[in-house]
């Protein structure tokens, strides 16, 4: 398998040149005196190349010198002694990506320790399956550190306690962790990536916060989180006192909860306590599948239940005209439920907007069901249909009406109220659904074959 160094050469030539040489070309051109490593783009993208180390160290720092961004994503590399040789011929690096490397095997004391790299501030390790031992030793070399990726690494649990850990401090119910700690281990720490990893309790998930007390944005979607609540888990005892579930995130201003199994409006409730909290996502929880409403009414709903939230599910920010008339909606909403089931929100807008008026409901549906008269030829028939039905599964429904297959089959439809004065109308459009014809009751529709070429207008009569 190739070095960082080979892999380099191979791409952009031993001597840093990234075009050939072309022969017997009479072409004249303007080549500046430049060292041949400033040919190596300093965004260096390298994946799928099966490194796996670093090579000769001296001609890779002079190839590598100016490299600020490198990508090393799904190669071979399962040493951290080579992660970070490589670091060390690339001083200026500012962003490394060794995702999908697997580098599961622990970082020696000494190595992690000397050097520190001051200049890395975003690490991508997601994938890797690291351990949170070599995690802690990687955090105490990169005082830089802005953004960590740790995505789809099968963490069940959080330590960074730098404890030694006993799989009896495991609880059996809920995988989680029995090893708390409160002590910062990173304070520049802004960005988070934790999606996709078996972690299901919030209580290991706040680990996360009070290892980085400045920590803006967390992304937890994709984890099978249960509830926000900080111990739900009756087996591992209640040692985390009276701690909510925002206590751990006092700087927090953007969360991603989506695809979790968020399945109560307390969630919600809960994530209205987070103080710096502005920007959520909260799509694909089990909630939603519960809660009979459409994604219009579910969206008032939790603009009005999460005042400091200023955008919600992406796009722009929730306008000021949204907001109050998504509060006045939830007021009007929790009107109809007893009081018993009326939440403490409901009672805070009240006094905000008082008590209002319930909307006069006008019911705008079509009817979904009517009784139309199907014509083919000299046989009439009154049927029963869904208005909700497109054209093209209607014409399949007919086909044994009609004698010929839906392919061959061209449908018209007449108004009751207009047959003398605008004529059938023919159904074009196979995807259209029947409601939109405005269809009703009493209304006819003729079925013509398409090897006809018209239809007598007696027939409508």
């Amino acid at each position: 398998m190739p070095s960082l160094l080979e892999a380099l050469e191979r791409k952009y030539g031993a001597k840093g040149e990234v075009n050939p040489c072309i022969d017997d070309m009479p072409v004249a051109i303007f080549v500046p005196k430049r060292s041949p490593r400033l040919s190596v783009p300093t965004l260096l993208v390298l994946n799928d190349c099966d490194i796996d180390c670093a090579g000769d160290a001296c001609a890779l720092a002079d190839k590598c010198a100016d490299v600020v961004e490198l990508d090393l994503a799904n190669n071979k590399l399962t040493e951290w002694q080579e992660v970070f040789a490589i670091l060390e011929q690339t001083p200026r690096v500012r962003f490394l990506n060794l995702s999908f490397n697997r580098l599961s095997a622990q970082i020696q004391a000494a190595q992690a320790l000397q050097p520190k790299w001051d200049s890395l501030s975003h690490l991508v390790l997601n994938s890797t399956y690291v351990g949170w031992p070599s995690i802690l030793g990687l955090l105490k070399s990169l005082p830089a550190l802005e953004e960590l990726h740790l995505s789809l690494n099968e963490y069940s649990y959080v330590d960074l306690s730098g404890k030694e850990i006993d799989e009896k401090d495991r609880c059996e119910a809920c995988s989680r962790l029995n090893v708390d700690f409160t002590e910062p281990v990173h304070e520049q720490l802004k960005k988070l990536h934790f999606s996709g990893n078996p972690i299901s309790s919030w209580r290991e998930i706040s680990k996360l916060g009070y290892a980085f007390p400045n920590l803006e944005t967390l992304l937890v979607n994709e984890c099978p989180i249960k509830t926000l609540e900080p111990d739900p888990c009756e087996k591992c005892g209640d040692a985390n006192g009276n701690k909510k579930s925002h206590d751990a995130f006092s700087h927090l201003r953007f969360l991603n909860l989506n695809n979790t199994g968020l399945a109560t409006w307390d969630e919600v409730d809960r994530l209205a306590l987070f103080p710096a909290l502005r920007s959520l996502r909260v799509q694909g929880w089990p909630l939603w599948e519960r809660f009979e409403s459409t994604e219009h009414e579910r969206r008032l709903l939790l603009v009005a239940r999460l005042p400091r939230v200023r955008t919600l599910n992406g796009g722009g920010a929730v306008p000021a005209e949204e907001r109050d008339a998504a509060e006045r909606a939830f007021i009007r909403y929790y009107m109809e439920k007893p009081e018993a089931d009326r939440p403490d929100r409901y009672w805070e807008l009240v006094g905000v907007h008082g008590k209002l008026d319930p909307l006069v409901s006008v019911d705008l549906r079509p009817e979904k069901r009517v009784q139309i008269t199907f014509t083919c030829g000299d046989t009439s028939e009154v049927r029963t249909v869904d208005v909700y039905r497109t054209v093209s599964d209607l014409k399949t429904r007919l086909e044994r009406l009609a004698g010929f297959p839906a392919s061959k089959m061209r449908l018209f439809y007449v108004d009751q109220e207009l047959r003398d004065t605008q004529g059938p109308e023919e159904m074009k459009y196979p995807t259209k659904q029947l409601y939109s014809y405005n269809i009703r009751s009493g209304d006819e529709i003729i079925i013509d074959s398409k090897f006809k070429h018209s239809i007598s207008v007696s027939s409508t009569a």
